[in-house]
């Protein structure tokens, strides 16, 4: 039998490969007959050599393949290289698809990838095989999949903390799951509200909100740009980023305003609505670290940067580099 698990959500992606373990007997004398391919190094003669291979005192032998199908997807060439897609790297579709040609009845093989489009050549070659695509998940799917989970899990959540908790983690299944598992925990049976997620999930990811915002401010583009790329890939959305950056901008307006009115410190926490110390003491020292020409040149541009991702004029990764880039000009 052959199997082809694709796509972005590699949680869900992780989840069918565990039932099809499942599904082939007693786990410990699956383990002994299961063979972990790189399919970015694999040949074609090395792969029919495990996949004929007969099970040891078992009736099922399990071979996946990662990455094998992404060898054969159409890429740019680098300048000064000649494409070597067609090849898929290394082989030939031809020949990996010959090799997983009349598997023998004892074997699963499972190939394993990240997107995939329709027009791979090898994909197109292999017949008969069980394709399951798994794209990352957006919006009332997202949702859906919260509900789902958290039920899953024991635990029962408000459509609103359903909403928000889609808004701050995003697609990254990994993450919402450990966060959803913190939330069951946190709650102890009762129902999850909005202001469950503010205190559980929401505290990660605003340290590094707090940390991009220095970045920005003190002209760092390197380390913005590896803050953003690392909030992006732990599933924060762009629209979620920048109403974050947004508001950090602006409360640091505020606190410097208030600072110089000689407010004291209880005040100033509550007019900003800082319930907890660390976002408070974070944002009074940046208040305090920053000129106000150039936070207004930030919050200007941060609102300039809302504008073109509602707009559609860009996206809101593309709109979020570019607004570093803006903010942070290389030196002549």
């Amino acid at each position: 039998m052959l199997y082809i698990l694709n796509g972005e959500d590699d949680f869900s992606l992780t989840r069918a490969l565990d039932e099809i373990k499942k599904g082939l007997g007693d786990p410990s004398l699956l383990s002994t007959n299961t063979t972990l391919l790189n399919g970015q190094s694999v040949t074609p003669d090395q792969l029919r050599m495990v996949v004929e291979t007969v099970p040891f005192l078992a009736e099922n032998r399990l071979v996946v393949v990662q990455g094998l199908l992404g060898r054969f997807e159409s890429a740019k060439p680098r300048r000064g290289k000649k494409s070597l897609s067609s090849n898929g790297r290394q082989g030939d579709a031809k020949s990996f698809a010959a090799a997983m040609a009349d598997l023998p009845e004892s074997t699963v093989l499972v190939l394993t990838d990240g997107r995939i489009k329709s027009a791979n050549p090898l994909l197109k070659t292999l017949s008969g095989a069980k394709v399951m695509s798994f794209p990352l998940l957006k919006g009332d799917v997202l949702r859906q999949w919260i509900k789902q989970e958290a039920a899953a899990q024991g635990a029962d959540m408000s459509p609103q903390a359903v909403d928000l908790l889609a808004r701050l983690v995003g697609g990254n299944l990994w993450i919402m799951h450990n966060e959803i598992n913190k939330l069951a925990l946190f709650a102890s049976g009762r129902r999850v509200e909005v202001d469950d997620i503010r205190a559980v999930v929401s505290s990660a990811q605003e340290a590094n909100v707090f940390a991009m915002v220095d970045a920005i401010l003190d002209f760092k583009a390197g380390v913005a740009e590896r803050l953003l790329e690392q909030l992006l890939q732990q599933g924060a959305s762009p629209a979620y980023l920048l109403v974050m950056l947004s508001r950090q901008v602006r409360l640091v307006v505020r606190a410097k305003e208030l600072r110089r009115q000689r407010k004291p410190d209880a005040e100033i926490q509550s007019r900003l609505g800082l319930k907890s110390e660390f976002p408070f003491r974070k944002t009074v020292e940046q208040a305090q670290r920053y000129p106000l020409e150039r936070l207004k040149q930030v919050y200007v541009r941060l609102l300039q940067a809302d504008l073109s991702i509602k707009t559609g004029r860009y996206d809101g990764g593309l709109a979020l580099n570019l607004l570093i880039a803006d903010l942070c000009p290389q030196p002549a």
